[in-house]
């Protein structure tokens, strides 16, 4: 579906999971892991987990800040280190190696410092050989998400498909050429595309509201006494 966004299509993130997930209801209940992407997407990846019966984990990607706007990016990084560079907006921008290079490593500790938080000493979850659903609130440039896919393919999974709410059509069509499928509730059209105005309420997702998804979604998949430490117990029972 395209549209405009003269008017929001989500209330919130948790109701664009909740629509994301009736796109991919072929995928309920079967060897299926949600991946979301914090901060934004793990909201969006619990209501698509719930809905599915599925495994909820994450994969931190994390845009590369233009040193002097920082709002803007030119690239993502990820968790495992896979770094992707919009080559383009390197040129523009002039950025010289060295810039660079510090840049990739402020991104990278940050990740190292939101994994210990949100993973603790657990290890992710096995994907090899299973059918993946990374989810995001929003695709904007597409690098976070296609860092995201690259990322996945080393850890050999059967399937990869890129799950979004909105992303702008061109982006889309380019998420296409590395995922195996990419799923949308709705396409932008408008020239200047903000993935904020397709949401009735946006805020941002503090770590707190991360690491309050995570616990539901264990708490409604294994009850109220799982723990933690006690995941992998369950997993492997």
């Amino acid at each position: 579906m395209r549209h405009s966004a003269a008017e929001p299509v989500f209330e919130n993130r948790y109701d664009a999971g909740r629509k994301l997930a009736e796109r991919l209801l072929e995928y309920a209940n079967k060897s299926v892991i949600v991946l979301g992407i914090p901060n934004g997407g793990v909201a969006v990846a619990l209501s698509v987990a719930l809905s599915l019966g599925a495994d909820l984990d994450l994969v931190i990607s994390r845009k590369i800040p233009l040193p002097l706007s920082p709002e803007g990016g030119f690239g993502s990084v990820t968790d495992d280190g896979t770094t992707i560079l919009n080559e383009e907006v390197v040129k523009q921008a002039g950025l010289s190696r060295q810039q660079i290079n510090y840049q990739v490593g402020r991104v990278r500790s940050d990740i190292r410092s939101r994994s210990l938080l949100y993973h603790g000493e657990r290890p992710p979850l096995s994907i090899t050989g299973r059918t993946v659903i990374i989810v995001d609130d929003g695709l904007a440039s597409g690098y976070t998400m296609r860092a995201a896919v690259e990322s996945l393919r080393h850890r050999k999974p059967e399937k990869i498909i890129a799950a979004v709410p909105v992303g702008p059509e061109r982006v889309a069509e380019e998420i296409r050429k590395v995922a195996d499928r990419v799923v949308t509730c709705t396409v932008g059209t408008e020239p200047r595309f903000y993935v904020s105005d397709y949401y009735r309420y946006w805020h941002d997702i503090t770590d707190g509201e991360v690491l309050h998804c995570l616990k539901e979604w264990r708490m409604r998949r294994y009850g109220p006494k799982v723990d933690l430490p006690e995941r992998k117990k369950v997993e492997g029972a």
